[in-house]
């Protein structure tokens, strides 16, 4: 019997591999001496790759890692070894796109950086726990906006306290 498929990490690096948006979704790395070790790994092995165009897909430390770059920004789906290639890239082309519709086509450091906070929603829309949530990027993008229209332009922890306020308040 077939089993839902996982992603194990979502990765988004910037041109000398440093962390700008990641969330791990396994305990395959359990402390962050792990984690930055895979992603100094995974960066060093593929930056030499021409993955702009499309996606490419390769197997480091026994996971299927699927990859893209675009401008100043690598982005990566890491899955186990026994991942389907099609879904993980699948994850792949929303998470690039829904990223691209929401920096407006200004996709470069700088620009993920001042909205980290819509990058960082994004990839809850996508992924919760490894279970694959959504891949249309239209679709993860609308709902990305319409958290970011609920607290009207407040920052996202003013917003929840503001929820809870005027819920129980």
């Amino acid at each position: 019997m077939e089993s839902c498929p996982l992603i194990k990490n979502i990765l988004l690096l910037d041109s000398e591999g440093k962390r700008v948006a990641v969330k791990y979704y396994s305990d395959d790395w359990p402390t962050l001496a792990s984690k930055l070790a895979f992603e100094k790994s995974v960066f060093t092995k593929t930056q030499k790759t021409n993955a702009r165009a499309e996606a490419e897909i390769g197997m480091f430390d026994s996971f299927v890692v699927v990859y893209k770059f675009i401008s100043d920004l690598h982005f990566y789906v890491t899955g186990g070894d026994d991942e389907n290639e099609l879904i993980l890239a699948t994850v792949l082309q929303g998470f690039f796109d829904a990223v691209a519709l929401l920096l407006r086509s200004n996709v470069e450091k700088r620009t993920a950086l001042e909205n980290l906070d819509l990058i960082l929603l994004c990839l809850d829309e996508i992924v919760d726990g490894g279970i694959i949530l959504e891949t249309e990027a239209s679709v993860i993008a609308g709902k990305v906006v319409t958290h970011g229209a609920d607290g009207g332009g407040a920052p996202l922890s003013e917003q929840t306290c503001a929820y809870i306020l005027a819920a129980f308040g």
